[in-house]
């Protein structure tokens, strides 16, 4: 049936795609109408409890949006830092209980106390100035230390459009399969959590024959923590935007999607506005310098989803479906984005390209360690002396990240989530024993992810962190398979209730819990949750023994 649907959804392209159209819908009230749903529906020759069961699925289309002006950070990075209290008490003096939302993460992780007024984003300071905003709306750009470590390439100051672009014509010139052969010696992984090879997944893409291929920019940079993404697309956009242009030559595409979190207002509008200036120096669109190489952007707001992080439920979100995961075999390389060969990268992925097409595929991967190559970049947050972004060599110890770029911890902390939600949890005793690499993490039972760095503090006790896992762990999933949708709720409410009454739990059942949610679920989201529980339980096991029978 889904099949079918990408189908219709498609039939309209990209620029009139049935989810711009839901969010339109969205625009004046918080959420669409259903009898506007239904014209939709009929629009688009699907049902309308397509539209409908779509359009409640997400944080800023759901009827529970109307009305709202302001939204809370709930990500876990502010948590820990037990900024947010004062938030929403801060918001209630200006503004009624339903008027306050919640947001998952706004990339502000490095100073906190993060909310959305009226579409703009604030955080640190700005709080004291709340009687402003609420006047005159206008937004506060934060500000972050961000350096780089030996190598600087991913943070290299922009130039122009004519030089930075000049290796990109003369790309055109050369045989796109000479290209891709560059970036297959570069070894570049994906840089979005999975770490599976670049080249690979563009060789697939390239070897399938069809008139319409797509290349999708996912940054939809949900895991608390990360603001890598954020940073490249405010900061370094036509790094990203250069890197889906080559994409796009190597595997005979001619579209390139963003897709931008709802929570990164700032990052659509800037990539828009790059797109046109783009546009005005003939880099894209027909015939790009003569070259007859066709590309052209579209950038798609989201609505406020962490699973649209995964590639195939950022697919089903283009097509205007229920963001859920899609069942692999076919692979999106395959059959992706209205059932066309697509390739889904993560922002930092792409942003590497320029490095590799202009130094070459042997430079990068002289860079860092022989399995995990090139630059990285490391998300810091707010208890470290030194927050912000630092550009680090692959094989860097993650002492000296920590310890010389970072300047140490600010307050005492016992440990550290690092990469996410599906990350790790790496006890300080453990730094010492760290490379910043895959290799190094995965043989140490962790996960580098994207390598953000979520501090724990010693006043937070490890139960109070988990059920927080478990309980976003939940509101998150998309529901498809039973072991997520139901065991990520059931272990928030063992943990809860082991943790405000006398309740112990079995071990034997939540071990059982762990392993079903490692073994049945579909993607990372359920089957990743385990990792970090399993990192507390043995590190912190004379902590968390009392709430076990």
């Amino acid at each position: 049936m889904s099949k079918n649907l990408s189908e219709l959804s498609g039939r309209k392209g990209l620029e009139d795609s049935l989810f711009n159209r839901m969010g339109k819908l969205a625009e004046r009230d918080g959420a669409p109408d259903n009898t506007e749903l239904d014209k939709l529906a009929k629009e688009f020759l699907v049902g309308s409890a397509n539209t409908y069961g779509t359009t409640t699925f997400y944080d800023f289309l759901k009827p529970e949006n109307k009305g709202k002006k302001a939204y809370v950070c709930n990500g876990t990075a502010c948590v820990c830092a037990g900024t947010q209290d004062k938030v929403k008490e801060e918001l209630s003096n200006h503004l009624s209980e339903d008027e306050i939302g919640h947001m998952t993460c706004l990339g502000r992780c490095h100073e906190n106390s993060a909310f959305n007024y009226s579409g703009q984003n604030y955080s640190g300071s700005a709080l004291n100035e709340l009687d402003t905003i609420i006047k005159k709306k206008d937004g506060v750009q934060d500000t972050y230390n961000v350096e780089s470590f030996e190598y600087k390439i991913l943070t290299e100051e922009f130039s122009s459009i004519d030089e930075y672009y000049a290796s990109f014509k003369a790309t055109l010139k050369r045989d796109s399969a000479e290209v891709l052969e560059e970036i297959k010696l570069s070894n570049v992984r994906g840089r979005g959590g999975a770490g599976f090879p670049m080249g690979l997944k563009l060789g697939f893409c390239r070897s399938v024959e069809s008139e319409t291929k797509f290349i999708i920019c996912n940054a939809d940079e949900g895991d608390p923590g990360a603001y890598s993404d954020r940073y490249l697309m405010e900061q370094r956009p036509h790094s990203v935007l250069y890197g889906m242009l080559i994409a796009g030559y190597v595997t005979h595409a001619n579209y390139g999607v963003v897709y931008i979190r709802a929570e990164y207002p700032d990052s659509a509008t800037i990539i828009e506005r790059e797109i046109e200036l783009l546009r005005a120096a003939g880099l894209i669109g027909k015939d790009i310098d003569g070259s007859g190489f066709d590309f052209d952007f579209k950038v798609i707001r989201a609505q406020g989803s962490y699973i649209c992080g995964e590639e195939t439920a950022l697919i089903n979100s283009i097509e205007g479906q229920r963001p859920e995961v899609r069942v692999r075999p076919p692979y999106p390389a395959e059959q992706g984005l209205f059932n066309k060969p697509t390739i889904v990268n993560n922002v930092e992925t792409l942003a590497s390209l320029h490095y590799i097409i202009e130094q070459g595929g042997a430079a990068w991967k002289a860079i860092g360690t022989d399995r995990s190559s090139g630059t990285k970049l490391v998300c810091l947050d707010s208890f470290f002396n030194k927050p912000g972004i630092y550009e680090v060599e692959m094989g860097t110890p993650m002492s000296t990240v920590i310890n010389e770029m970072g300047g140490g911890f600010k307050l005492p902390v016992k440990a550290m989530q690092i990469g996410g939600p599906l990350g790790g949890l790496v006890p300080v005793s453990k730094i010492n024993d760290l490379n910043l690499d895959f290799e190094s993490f995965a043989e140490n039972g962790f996960l580098m992810g994207h390598a953000s760095v979520i501090c724990i503090p010693e006043s937070m006790p490890m139960i109070d962190f988990l059920e927080h896992l478990f309980d976003f762990a939940a509101y998150e999933s998309c529901g498809k398979c039973f072991p997520c949708r139901l065991g990520t709720k059931r272990g928030h409410e063992l943990l809860r209730k082991a943790n405000t009454s006398d309740y112990k739990i079995s071990k034997k059942l939540f071990k059982d819990l762990l392993s079903t949610l490692e073994e049945g679920s579909l993607c990372a989201h359920g089957g990743g949750i385990p990792l970090p529980v399993k990192n507390a339980m043995e590190y912190f096991e004379e902590e968390m023994k009392g709430y076990f029978e």
